[in-house]
């Protein structure tokens, strides 16, 4: 029996799944950042489920990015310092992953 799913949920799915082929690169076999139970919180913790969210993670992510281009001093150094402008998509995937 095939199994079915909600029209929220498949929206969800693909919604990750798009993200997912974003930040990670698999033509250079990067895949998406597996979760430890080793870590700084507990799996029940809010924490997790904040970051565990993609919608959520968007907005914190595009939110953080506009913060610091406020502060003069980060600007410039991504300005100076930065291959953004030869390489948008691969700077983007690695500031995701820190």
């Amino acid at each position: 029996m095939p199994v079915t799913r909600s029209p929220g949920s498949l929206l969800r799915h693909i919604l990750v799944s798009r993200v997912q082929a974003v930040f990670n690169d698999r033509g250079k076999g990067e895949t998406p950042v597996v979760r430890s139970n080793d870590a700084l919180f507990e799996p029940e913790s809010v924490i997790w489920r904040v970051h565990g969210d993609v919608t959520t993670m968007m907005i914190g992510g595009v939110t953080a990015l506009l913060m610091q281009m406020l502060h003069p001093a980060a600007l410039a150094g991504v300005w100076e310092h930065s291959t953004f402008r030869n390489d948008m998509l691969g700077r983007l995937r690695r500031t995701a992953k820190c």
